[in-house]
């Protein structure tokens, strides 16, 4: 009994049993994997006993739900509503009420016996029975709540959210009309300008936004912008955040904050020669130096925050009203944050420097839960301190409007695209705050492919799909909508997340884990709302193992493809013209993940893989220099059969070296090709050579921390990038027509 109790749990909690790897063969799991993944959902998979009593308390619960937590429809549709009723309840005429904002904007009346039924079962000598109720809303998109009653009974029997999505997400008009769109993509915190102090901020972004679309582009890409640790810098993978709701207040530029001139602590402190010094180093460095910019920037803003409380918040003024709607609006995921960064505040402040002070899981006990009567107690102490990050957030979160609004006054279609992360640490403040809704035995990662022989776990804990669904999907709901905010475009990071995530269980290899699956119907279908409520667009990044039944699900919901021109080879080893990708995508030369053009062409990337560690063995290395050399002749065969580079350039890839001619040539190649966006990194403007990540390590080398070789203000003062704008303009109308 217990091993098949078992396989009825894998079989409803959605794990996978096999799946087709990236080499297109069956793999399947073990069964010691599922338990593992089973015990990490909170099953006790070793005492049969509790697990039985357990399933059927999940059971139960099930039973006894009335009105499903969310019903999710999709416009025009045909819609069915469930309702689970004990069985007196069905020849009673039972009323359905629905509201938004409070309004009442429909009202039904039914009576179950007529209805169809779908199943009944005995709970607790009770038979609860499960009917399917048609219904045509005719309702706008947007989210409403549904309760359902008895006559002349205020108090529902039961109720849920009822969403109303459109048939696929946001496009911009100019996409809507065909119009082919480019424009550079960069990881902010690499930007050097003359202004900054020492890493790219949102001001610095506004000026690339001015430059890049005097030059015709119509958006710039940035790398994920989601909080991290300001007590904690050095944890600085913009992929493994503390909260996917919030900013990384590092971005803030201090020198555009309320009050700055006028606040005397501020200008003093600034203008010391102490300041200035470890300002200047900070800014001279070639790598981000994420402890000592933070340093200065937390120190500035401090006063600035007393400067605030003084002039703003004590005269009722529009700003400080502004703060208090943001507060409002913030709820409690706001005050988690907040808090969170001010109990590591506090411990620096002490020098409590606990495990580095890299987490939660390393704190005292008695904080380990946000819900704890310490941390209530903290909060209520340190009450100031708290406000002091949720200003810091509504700091970021007005300049990051300002450069929405910005960007729009400069006729860009689209403005800039935001990055959401897949996870978030194990150490992040939303799992600290909210540990019933991820399972934190567990890390997110992929199976084992071409780039990842190995797999990957990624340290990043998931969300039970279950818990998401008894809270009505609102946790997702926030997410896409936080992050679609003040933005033109979201490209999602690892967009088959919304179908499976390969879990692996903590302590054992990435090999060792399996799939699990996400209502995925339901997800896409709130993206596509908040896409719509948000006018945003969506780019799903479907690079890897991708399955087929999430393809078609992509390009049904108008969701943009990721296509990577490295990627885009056919089976005789060619290169795809650019123009024949698809037309709902986003094309790129190379990402953030991989090599800049010069790095791959001249096998930087190998050579610092060897040096890592990450390639051993002659026979290993001498195929990826053979396989890397017959790559790029059918690169260099497949510009000159589409004439993008001029033919004194060679043909030969063994003699032909990366030159800003062939650099520049393969940009104009993939601005010709049909994909809807094109995104190019700054890094192959500026002919760079060193990755700004390699996948696999962490202290080997200096991830997410190289800068860009050149100043901002510099960039479009060199002629042959404003010639390379221009002929990315033009090459991007030409595909438009």
């Amino acid at each position: 009994m217990h091993a098949s109790l078992i396989e009825h749990l894998v079989q409803a909690r959605g794990i996978e049993s096999e799946y087709t790897d990236a080499w297109g063969k069956q793999s399947f799991i073990k069964s010691e994997s599922k338990q593992k993944i089973l015990a990490a959902m909170g099953y006790p998979i070793d005492d049969e006993d509790a697990l039985v009593n357990m399933v059927n308390a999940e059971t139960e619960a099930s039973w006894f739900t009335i009105v499903e937590p969310a019903s999710i429809y999709r416009q025009g549709q045909h819609n069915v509503l469930h309702f689970k009723l004990p069985i007196d309840f069905a020849n009673d005429e039972l009323h359905i009420v629905i509201k938004q904002n409070g309004k009442i904007c429909k009202k039904l009346k039914f009576v179950p016996i007529d209805q169809e039924l779908l199943g009944a079962f005995e709970v607790r000598d009770m038979e609860i029975q499960h009917y399917a109720l048609p219904v045509d809303f005719d309702l706008a998109i947007g989210y409403y709540q549904l309760d359902l009653l008895e006559p002349g009974i205020e108090e529902p029997l039961g109720s849920g959210s009822l969403i109303i999505a459109p048939e696929s997400c946001y496009k911009q008009p100019a996409l809507e009309q065909g119009k082919k769109l480019w424009g550079p993509s960069v990881q902010l915190y690499c930007v050097r300008s003359k202004h900054n102090w020492g890493v790219g901020d949102f001001s610095d972004l506004k000026y690339l936004i001015e430059k890049v679309a005097q030059r015709g582009a119509d958006f710039v890409g940035l790398n994920p912008i989601h909080a991290l640790y300001p007590n904690n810098p050095d944890s600085c993978s913009p992929y493994s955040p503390s909260s996917r709701r919030w900013l990384n207040v590092i971005y803030i530029d201090v020198q555009q904050v309320t009050g700055y001139e006028q606040c005397s602590v501020t200008q003093k402190l600034v203008n010391s020669d102490a300041f200035q010094t470890q300002l200047n180093a900070a800014k001279s460095v070639t790598e981000v130096d994420y402890a000592s910019v933070m340093e200065l920037k937390l120190k500035a803003l401090k006063p600035l925050y007393q400067h605030f409380v003084k002039h703003e918040i004590a005269n009722n003024s529009d700003l400080a009203k502004k703060f208090a709607e943001f507060k409002l609006n913030g709820e409690e995921s706001l005050i988690q944050a907040a808090t969170y960064d001010a109990i590591q505040d506090k411990f620096k402040a002490d020098g409590r420097f606990i495990g580095d002070n890299w987490g939660w899981p390393v704190w005292p006990q008695e904080f380990q839960d946000y819900d704890s009567a310490t941390v209530v107690k903290f909060k209520q102490d340190n009450a100031e301190l708290v406000d002091f990050y949720a200003y810091l957030q509504f700091v970021a979160f007005t300049q990051l409007e300002e450069v929405n609004e910005f960007s729009k006054a400069q006729g860009m279609a689209m403005g800039t695209y935001r990055d959401l992360a897949v996870g978030v640490s194990e150490g992040s403040t939303e799992i600290w705050a909210n540990k019933d809704l991820y399972c934190t035995d567990v890390s997110v990662g992929a199976p084992p492919d071409v780039l990842g022989p190995l797999g990957q776990s990624w340290g990043l804990p998931p969300m039970d799909p279950i818990k998401l669904y008894q809270q009505g999907y609102q946790p997702i709901i926030d997410l896409f909508r936080s992050n679609m905010h003040a933005c033109g475009a979201l490209r999602i990071d690892h967009v088959m997340a919304l179908l499976r995530l390969w879990w692996v269980p903590k302590g054992d290899t990435a090999k060792e884990g399996t799939y699990v699956y996400y209502p995925v119907d339901e997800l896409l279908a709130i993206l596509a709302l908040e896409s719509h409520l948000n006018q945003c667009s969506i780019i799903g990044e479907d690079l890897g193992t991708v399955p087929e039944d999430i393809t078609g699900k992509l390009q049904e919901n108008g969701i943009h493809s990721y296509k990577v021109f490295f990627f885009e080879q056919a089976a005789d080893g060619g290169f795809y013209s650019p123009e024949h990708y698809l037309e709902q995508s986003m094309a790129t030369l190379t990402t953030h993940d991989m090599p800049t053009l010069i790095g791959y062409w001249h096998c930087k990337d190998l050579e610092l893989g060897k040096e890592l560690g990450l390639y051993s063995g002659d026979e290993l290395m001498q195929s990826l220099y053979g396989d890397r050399i017959r790559d790029k002749q059918a690169i260099l065969n497949t510009l000159h059969g589409h004439h993008s580079i001029p033919e004194h350039i060679g043909h030969d890839a063994n003699t032909v070296g990366m030159t800003q001619e062939l650099n520049y040539g393969m940009q104009i190649h993939m601005a010709k090709g049909q994909a809807a966006l094109l995104s190019l990194q700054l890094e192959d403007w500026l002919q760079m050579d060193k990755p700004v990540n390699i996948p696999g390590t962490s202290d080997e080398y200096p991830n997410w921390r190289r800068k860009l070789t050149m100043d901002l203000e510099d960039i479009f003062s060199v002629n042959e990038i404003n010639h390379l704008t221009d002929e990315l303009t033009k090459a991007r109308k030409q595909a438009s027509k």
